[in-house]
Protein backbone atom coordinates (compact mmCIF):
# COMPACT_ATOMS: atom_id res chain seq x y z
CA UNK A 1 0.00 0.00 0.00
CA UNK A 2 3.17 2.53 1.05
CA UNK A 3 4.27 1.32 -2.77
CA UNK A 4 1.43 2.35 -4.74
CA UNK A 5 0.86 5.68 -2.36
CA UNK A 6 4.66 6.85 -3.59
CA UNK A 7 4.07 5.86 -7.15
CA UNK A 8 1.08 7.46 -7.50
CA UNK A 9 2.44 10.62 -5.68
CA UNK A 10 4.85 10.37 -8.23
CA UNK A 11 2.83 10.13 -10.97
CA UNK A 12 0.50 12.70 -10.03
CA UNK A 13 4.05 15.51 -9.28
CA UNK A 14 4.58 14.33 -12.97
CA UNK A 15 1.33 15.79 -14.01
CA UNK A 16 1.50 18.43 -12.17
CA UNK A 17 4.63 19.55 -14.09
CA UNK A 18 3.95 18.28 -17.60
CA UNK A 19 2.66 22.60 -18.29
CA UNK A 20 6.86 23.03 -17.57
CA UNK A 21 7.82 20.33 -19.53
CA UNK A 22 5.66 21.16 -22.81
CA UNK A 23 6.00 25.57 -22.29
CA UNK A 24 6.76 27.27 -25.60
CA UNK A 25 9.56 28.21 -26.57
CA UNK A 26 10.15 29.82 -29.96
CA UNK A 27 13.71 30.27 -31.37
CA UNK A 28 14.35 32.00 -35.00
CA UNK A 29 15.33 29.91 -37.84
CA UNK A 30 16.20 30.54 -41.51
CA UNK A 31 14.77 29.18 -45.13
CA UNK A 32 17.25 26.42 -45.76
CA UNK A 33 15.30 25.27 -41.81
CA UNK A 34 12.41 23.66 -43.81
CA UNK A 35 13.13 20.62 -45.22
CA UNK A 36 11.60 17.90 -46.87
CA UNK A 37 7.62 17.42 -46.04
CA UNK A 38 7.47 21.30 -45.84
CA UNK A 39 5.28 23.22 -48.00
CA UNK A 40 6.05 26.66 -49.69
CA UNK A 41 3.24 29.50 -50.78
CA UNK A 42 3.54 31.68 -53.38
CA UNK A 43 1.27 33.43 -55.21
CA UNK A 44 2.09 32.53 -58.61
CA UNK A 45 -0.65 33.35 -60.95
CA UNK A 46 -3.05 35.83 -58.72
CA UNK A 47 -3.98 38.62 -61.05
CA UNK A 48 -1.88 42.57 -59.60
CA UNK A 49 -4.88 44.04 -58.08
CA UNK A 50 -6.22 41.12 -55.98
CA UNK A 51 -6.96 42.36 -52.51
CA UNK A 52 -5.67 39.65 -49.71
CA UNK A 53 -7.85 40.80 -47.22
CA UNK A 54 -9.99 37.35 -46.93
CA UNK A 55 -8.13 36.06 -49.77
CA UNK A 56 -7.76 32.25 -49.50
CA UNK A 57 -4.23 30.19 -50.83
CA UNK A 58 -3.59 26.83 -50.23
CA UNK A 59 -5.98 26.71 -47.78
CA UNK A 60 -4.33 29.59 -46.00
CA UNK A 61 -6.77 32.46 -44.95
CA UNK A 62 -5.13 36.22 -45.22
CA UNK A 63 -6.90 39.10 -43.13
CA UNK A 64 -5.63 42.55 -42.67
CA UNK A 65 -7.05 44.34 -39.53
CA UNK A 66 -7.23 47.89 -41.21
CA UNK A 67 -10.06 46.17 -44.13
CA UNK A 68 -10.57 46.00 -47.79
CA UNK A 69 -7.84 47.30 -50.12
CA UNK A 70 -4.75 47.97 -48.24
CA UNK A 71 -2.84 44.81 -48.73
CA UNK A 72 -3.11 43.41 -52.79
CA UNK A 73 -1.08 41.17 -55.01
CA UNK A 74 1.52 43.02 -56.80
CA UNK A 75 4.96 43.53 -58.04
CA UNK A 76 6.01 45.11 -54.86
CA UNK A 77 10.04 45.88 -54.71
CA UNK A 78 10.43 43.41 -57.26
CA UNK A 79 12.73 40.27 -57.01
CA UNK A 80 14.91 40.07 -53.92
CA UNK A 81 16.94 37.38 -52.08
CA UNK A 82 13.04 36.64 -50.63
CA UNK A 83 10.46 37.93 -52.69
CA UNK A 84 9.53 37.16 -55.97
CA UNK A 85 6.69 38.91 -58.24
CA UNK A 86 3.85 38.73 -57.14
CA UNK A 87 3.57 38.57 -54.02
CA UNK A 88 1.89 40.57 -51.43
CA UNK A 89 2.29 44.00 -50.72
CA UNK A 90 0.68 47.30 -48.53
CA UNK A 91 -0.97 50.05 -50.83
CA UNK A 92 -2.23 51.67 -47.75
CA UNK A 93 -1.56 51.97 -44.23
CA UNK A 94 1.16 49.57 -43.53
CA UNK A 95 0.73 49.38 -39.94
CA UNK A 96 -2.12 47.18 -39.80
CA UNK A 97 -1.51 43.57 -38.13
CA UNK A 98 -1.54 41.00 -41.49
CA UNK A 99 -2.88 37.55 -39.17
CA UNK A 100 -2.29 34.25 -41.68
CA UNK A 101 -4.89 31.33 -40.30
CA UNK A 102 -3.12 28.33 -41.48
CA UNK A 103 -5.22 25.25 -42.40
CA UNK A 104 -3.33 22.63 -40.14
CA UNK A 105 -1.41 23.04 -36.67
CA UNK A 106 2.15 23.31 -37.12
CA UNK A 107 5.18 24.17 -35.73
CA UNK A 108 7.63 26.17 -37.84
CA UNK A 109 6.42 28.84 -40.09
CA UNK A 110 8.47 31.32 -42.18
CA UNK A 111 8.00 34.41 -45.14
CA UNK A 112 10.29 36.42 -46.90
CA UNK A 113 9.89 39.91 -46.58
CA UNK A 114 11.10 43.63 -47.81
CA UNK A 115 10.26 46.80 -46.42
CA UNK A 116 10.42 50.21 -48.22
CA UNK A 117 13.36 51.17 -46.95
CA UNK A 118 17.48 50.43 -47.98
CA UNK A 119 18.94 50.77 -44.86
CA UNK A 120 19.57 48.12 -42.22
CA UNK A 121 16.94 48.70 -39.33
CA UNK A 122 16.44 46.37 -36.09
CA UNK A 123 12.84 45.80 -35.92
CA UNK A 124 11.33 45.50 -39.92
CA UNK A 125 8.64 42.73 -38.74
CA UNK A 126 7.32 40.76 -35.84
CA UNK A 127 5.84 37.31 -35.87
CA UNK A 128 2.97 36.58 -32.98
CA UNK A 129 2.12 32.89 -33.07
CA UNK A 130 -1.45 31.71 -31.45
CA UNK A 131 -3.23 28.27 -31.56
CA UNK A 132 -6.83 29.37 -32.35
CA UNK A 133 -6.98 32.46 -29.85
CA UNK A 134 -4.30 31.26 -27.42
CA UNK A 135 -1.11 33.12 -27.31
CA UNK A 136 2.64 31.05 -27.71
CA UNK A 137 4.89 32.98 -28.41
CA UNK A 138 6.32 36.01 -30.62
CA UNK A 139 9.59 36.79 -32.03
CA UNK A 140 11.53 40.49 -33.95
CA UNK A 141 13.56 40.21 -37.11
CA UNK A 142 15.90 43.04 -38.08
CA UNK A 143 16.08 43.71 -41.71
CA UNK A 144 19.39 43.91 -44.09
CA UNK A 145 19.72 45.09 -48.00
CA UNK A 146 18.33 41.86 -49.52
CA UNK A 147 20.24 43.12 -51.65
CA UNK A 148 18.87 46.90 -52.35
CA UNK A 149 15.56 46.76 -50.62
CA UNK A 150 15.78 46.14 -46.97
CA UNK A 151 14.29 42.35 -45.98
CA UNK A 152 15.23 39.33 -45.09
CA UNK A 153 13.29 35.76 -44.21
CA UNK A 154 11.53 35.69 -40.98
CA UNK A 155 11.09 31.97 -39.53
CA UNK A 156 10.10 30.60 -36.25
CA UNK A 157 9.81 27.29 -34.66
CA UNK A 158 8.15 26.50 -31.54
CA UNK A 159 7.97 23.81 -29.07
CA UNK A 160 3.97 24.34 -28.84
CA UNK A 161 1.67 23.92 -32.05
CA UNK A 162 -0.02 26.38 -33.71
CA UNK A 163 -2.11 27.26 -36.58
CA UNK A 164 -2.72 31.19 -36.66
CA UNK A 165 0.48 33.77 -36.83
CA UNK A 166 0.20 37.60 -36.87
CA UNK A 167 2.70 39.51 -39.07
CA UNK A 168 2.99 43.42 -38.46
CA UNK A 169 5.75 45.32 -40.03
CA UNK A 170 8.18 48.50 -39.05
CA UNK A 171 6.05 51.97 -39.11
CA UNK A 172 9.05 53.24 -40.08
CA UNK A 173 8.76 52.21 -43.49
CA UNK A 174 5.69 53.49 -46.05
CA UNK A 175 5.28 50.01 -47.34
CA UNK A 176 5.80 46.07 -47.15
CA UNK A 177 5.83 42.74 -49.19
CA UNK A 178 5.74 39.33 -48.32
CA UNK A 179 6.35 35.84 -50.14
CA UNK A 180 7.37 32.21 -50.21
CA UNK A 181 5.50 31.38 -47.42
CA UNK A 182 7.18 28.28 -45.82
CA UNK A 183 5.21 26.07 -42.93
CA UNK A 184 6.34 22.52 -41.32
CA UNK A 185 5.47 20.23 -39.04
CA UNK A 186 7.84 17.92 -36.79
CA UNK A 187 6.83 14.67 -35.13
CA UNK A 188 6.90 15.49 -31.61
CA UNK A 189 5.25 13.38 -28.45
CA UNK A 190 2.78 14.14 -27.53
CA UNK A 191 1.83 15.15 -23.83
CA UNK A 192 -0.43 11.70 -22.67
CA UNK A 193 2.65 9.93 -24.53
CA UNK A 194 5.22 11.71 -21.77
CA UNK A 195 2.81 11.06 -18.98
CA UNK A 196 2.61 7.47 -19.87
CA UNK A 197 6.87 7.58 -20.22
CA UNK A 198 7.17 9.43 -17.21
CA UNK A 199 4.99 6.95 -14.64
CA UNK A 200 6.65 4.01 -16.24
CA UNK A 201 9.94 5.24 -15.42
CA UNK A 202 8.19 5.78 -11.60
CA UNK A 203 7.11 2.36 -11.75
CA UNK A 204 10.65 0.65 -12.95
CA UNK A 205 12.68 3.01 -10.02
CA UNK A 206 10.12 1.50 -7.62
CA UNK A 207 10.47 -1.89 -8.75
CA UNK A 208 14.31 -1.69 -8.42
CA UNK A 209 14.29 -0.58 -4.57
CA UNK A 210 12.10 -4.02 -4.05
CA UNK A 211 14.65 -5.83 -5.40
Amino acid sequence: MKRNRVVLAATLALAASMPNLVSASTIAIGAGAFGPGSTLTTFTGLADGTDVNNLVVDGILFQYSLGNGLVVIDGGPGTTNNVAVPNIVSVGNPTGVLSVTLPTLVDSFGYGFAVLLTTPIGTATTISLFNDSTAVGSLLYSGMPDPFFTGGFAGIQSTLLFNRAELTFTGAAPAFALDNIRTSLRPVPEPGLLLLIGASLVGAVVRRRRL
